[in-house]
């Protein structure tokens, strides 16, 4: 597996395997992914990801959009009112965090 780089959310909330599927799947909400690349690409085990899918299922955090050969394809919820406020906190969190850096670069060229 490739080492991944941490988004400015799981810098500062850490990288537990279901911050890292929320992670990956608000970043790239314009897409619908199989559970396999979800798992691949938030960084977590396939096995790992199963463990709590049904529960992020049940809560109405991701829906399933379609089918594609064998391979159900999921989203994150943007009907839900829980995931919209939780996708303008991550965005708020990046935003504050890019200013801290550029804030900080300003402070060292002084």
């Amino acid at each position: 597996m490739k080492k991944q780089t941490k988004t400015a959310f799981l810098e500062l909330f850490g990288t537990s395997p279901i911050l890292r599927v929320l992670d990956f799947l608000v970043v790239n909400e314009d897409f619908d992914y199989s559970m396999v690349e979800i798992a691949k690409n938030s960084g977590i085990g396939y096995s790992t990801l199963k463990l709590f899918w049904a529960k992020l299922e049940n809560e109405l955090i991701v829906k399933r959009t379609r089918i594609v050969g064998k391979a159900k394809m999921y989203r994150l919820n943007l009907d839900n009112p829980l995931i919209k406020r939780f996708r303008d906190f991550y965005w708020y969190v990046t935003k504050q965090a890019v200013r801290k850096e550029i804030t900080e670069k300003a402070l060292v060229r002084a």
